[in-house]
This record gives structure tokens, sequence and C-alpha cells, in this order.
């Protein structure tokens, strides 16, 4: 039996991922893939530096997995991508561990040019 999809774009974030064709994330059964998540401000602009660009993202997978009723406790496996890994892996790991204090996921961090 195919279980079904659920997409997940929560209101007020559903024109690009309509626009290009995705969803912020996708349920099926009680497993939620999230579409990758940037430090954009409310109106759509880069915020400035890591730290404000790493509070924005996590918010933002806050907002989605709200959207399906799971809360930041329930992430399994975080990917993260940095332009510059040397200087903002360290900027990265302390955000996170004030916005998830308890969770300790399975993390990779991937650095990219």
């Amino acid at each position: 039996m195919t279980k079904k999809r659920k997409l997940l774009n929560p209101p007020g974030t559903e024109a690009l991922p309509r626009s290009l064709g995705f969803s912020q994330a996708v349920q099926v059964g009680d497993t939620i893939w999230v579409s990758g998540q940037v430090g954009f401000d409310n109106n759509g602009n880069v915020a400035e530096g890591i730290e404000q660009q790493s509070r924005l993202a996590i918010e933002s997978l806050k907002m989605i997995l709200a959207e399906a009723g799971a809360t930041l406790d329930d992430i399994v496996e975080l990917i993260t991508f940095h332009v510059d890994i040397a200087n903002e892996l360290s900027t990265f790991a302390q955000v996170k561990s004030e916005l998830m204090p308890n969770i300790h996921p399975a993390w990779t961090a991937v650095g990219v040019s």
C-alpha cells in the first residue's frame, strides 16, 4: 500500500516553492523530508553574517516542522553547507546549540565554494 504524501508549505512560504515546483517539506507517514533552508529575512534578503543566517535557517526549519506537528526535537539528521567552513562552522555550532540545546542529530557539515 502506497503511503499518502503531504506537501508542507506553511502560510507565507508558498510563493517561491510554487514558482519553482517544490515544497518546503514532504511528509510520508511519520517521516518528513525538509528542503534546504537558508538565512533569508522576511523580505527575502540574505541576512548579514553567518550567525544571523544560521538563526533564520533554524527558525524556518522549526516553522516547517511545526506545520507537520513536529519539533526540532524530532530531527534525526542535519546537513549544513558552508561557503567558508573554516570560519563558519564554530559559529553555526554555537547557534545550533543555543536553539537546539538538547538535540544531538547526526550532523554532516559540507564546505562548498
